[in-house]
């Protein structure tokens, strides 16, 4: 009894750990970035204009488009925003953030129960600190919100596999339904057949987890078809070709226009970079483990394989057949993008954690020379911030060419930027946790160096987070164009033109469009006779030559590259010539 309260207050230190961890790395400096390409304002906008219009259902923004994704992850971000007040960066990301911070505790949770609370504890710190799922945790894309619902209704029917399949898995329904609801059947399909794989490894038959899982699977579409149904009363053909568009032709490559195509080999590299610094520990550690040349023919590699997966306990199988049958997925439509992967993440970072503690104990070198690596890194950080702040690194140095007054921008930004008390302690705090780390080398204890090495990572991440982005994205945002915008026309509509112009997949100011409150519209839909345009720089001579009856005048050079289509934006006052006559009449 003792020893089990023991545990039960190591595992409450660990989930309050976790949780504190996720508190200070996702919501701390969540809003400091203002958006600055253009998928976080496509999708914020959606839920600026459910608040605006009251609809939602299936709101229109941009003047003309229906959102490409269903609705949850909208809802829940105007949801958020109606407490607050308003649509901004932090409440936009919050679904996000608390997607992520939920999965990692679910999955604590999930695995202390089953392989013990370190492992648990550093799966959930591995995960939270990658470079992938840290950015997604972060952002405002509906992918991480997907891959939580995902990994969740795994855990759920994992948890109904060891009840013998008995009774409704409710969790893992309501589970999968959101993931539908997030970003198409593909949500709810996927779950189910990497839990389907697995339970057939373990000799169920084929026939009994067909009809459990369709049942399952049919539950789950209630929800959904709900909204679809009454999202195709407003939206009518037009919304039942966006749901084929963004469901079948997207996962057979028959697009009506090309979006992330990709080899497959393209995950591969996807989940190497996706998983740094993290991929370099297994790197070093290639160099000291013993390697041996398979003995035998390849069928009996195969008998091996077999029997190996055979004698696997149940929790590592399941991890490996989930993160096996949703990589192979992904591998097959043309359609790929890293964010895809994101369900994977927690299921690769289990085995890393299991791998990591093992050469903790095995190969301490690997695990110090990392350690090394991410010291000597954390302070050459600082030094570099410290010369540019110092006046010491010349623009030229960061090279010339179309970009340099941007790069020019970002450098200045940096050395003007202010510095305040609690920045200056996320700048210092790598160096510290660094410290800490050169201290704790030597240390018998294996468990002081690993949680050490995460928390330089955790520290960088931090100190990115805090300043070094935000900074220097926050030059790259367009916000600046929409202010100078809102001043010239406080009111009313303001008309774009882009001559990358796609039926299926049009090109707007989608940063600009959501920092103005969705009064951005495209021209050619509603040709008006006079008002004002923005513009890229390339785009203007073809509007003059296709509208030549439009007399055009530059009223600012904003001397801006737009983050959404790396066009330097200008803005125009515009009146058509008849108008002209008519109002001289």
């Amino acid at each position: 009894m003792r020893r089990w309260r023991m545990e039960m207050r190591k595992k409450d230190v660990y989930t309050w750990g976790l949780a504190v961890a996720c508190l200070l790395s996702l919501f701390l400096f969540m809003g400091e970035a203002r958006f600055n390409t253009r998928g976080e304002p496509r999708e914020a906008v959606v839920a600026l204009s459910m608040l605006q219009e009251g609809n939602w259902t299936l709101p229109v923004n941009n003047g003309i488009d229906l959102a490409y994704k269903p609705p949850l992850f909208h809802w829940m971000i105007a949801a958020v925003s109606s407490v607050t007040g308003a649509v901004t960066e932090y409440t936009a990301r919050m679904p996000s953030a608390l997607a992520l911070t939920f999965l990692l505790l679910a999955g604590f949770g999930f695995y202390a129960r089953r392989r013990g609370s370190e492992v648990a504890f550093l799966m959930g710190l591995l995960t939270l600190t990658n470079f992938e799922v840290h950015r997604a945790g972060v952002n405002c894309r509906v992918d991480m919100l997907l891959a939580a619902l995902m990994v969740l209704a795994l855990y759920q029917f994992y948890c109904w596999s060891e009840n013998g399949l008995k009774g409704i898995p409710y969790g893992a329904v309501l589970c999968l339904s959101g993931a539908f609801l997030t970003k198409g059947p593909v949500g709810a399909v996927l779950p189910c057949l990497a839990m389907a794989v697995y339970l057939l490894l373990r000799g169920h038959g084929f026939w009994r987890l067909f009809f459990r899982f369709l049942g399952v699977g049919l539950l789950s579409c209630v929800l959904p078809l709900l909204w679809y149904v009454a999202a195709w009363q407003q939206g009518g053909d037009r919304f039942l070709q966006l749901v084929v568009e963004e469901n079948v032709l997207r996962f057979l490559g028959k697009m009506s226009y090309e979006s992330h195509i990709n080899p497959w080999h393209y995950n591969v590299m996807t989940v190497v970079t996706g998983f740094l610094p993290y991929t370099l520990l297994v790197v070093f550690s290639l160099f000291v483990l013993p390697w041996h040349r398979p003995s035998g023919r390849p069928r009996q590699w195969w008998e091996r394989l077999r029997a190996y997966v055979r004698q696997m306990d149940d929790t590592r199988l399941f991890t490996l057949v989930s993160f096996a049958v949703i990589f192979v997925f992904y591998c097959i439509p043309k359609s790929k993008r890293s964010v895809y992967l994101l369900p994977i993440y927690p299921f690769l970072a289990y085995f890393l954690a299991e791998y990591m503690w093992w050469l903790a104990r095995e190969r301490r070198r690997v695990v110090l020379l990392f350690g090394q690596v991410l010291a000597t890194l954390s302070v050459l950080l600082f030094g570099v911030f410290a010369a540019v702040r110092a006046g010491l690194v010349p623009a030229s140095l960061l090279g010339g060419g179309r970009h340099a007054a941007q790069n020019a921008a970002f450098l200045h930004a940096l050395e003007t930027a202010p510095v305040g008390f609690l920045t200056l302690i996320v700048l210092l705090l790598p160096m510290v946790v660094a410290g800490v780390f050169w201290h704790y080398r030597k240390s018998p204890q294996p468990t002081s160096v690993v949680y050490a090495v995460v928390g330089m990572v955790f520290s960088l991440f931090l100190a990115f987070d805090g300043f070094y982005q935000p900074t220097v994205l926050n030059v790259k945002s367009d916000y600046g164009v929409a202010r100078q915008i809102a001043c010239i026309v406080p009111q009313g509509r303001v008309y774009s033109y882009r001559t990358d112009v796609y039926e299926a997949n049009r090109m707007h100011p989608f940063t600009v469009n959501f920092y103005l409150g969705d009064r951005v519209v495209p021209f050619d839909v509603f040709l008006p006779t006079a008002g004002y345009l923005l513009a890229g720089d390339d785009d203007i001579e073809t509007f003059r030559k296709i509208y030549p009856t439009y007399a055009v005048e530059e009223v600012v050079d904003f001397h801006h590259r737009s983050g959404d289509d790396h066009k330097w934006l200008h803005f125009y006052r515009f009146r058509e010539a008849g108008h002209e006559r008519k109002e001289g009449i």
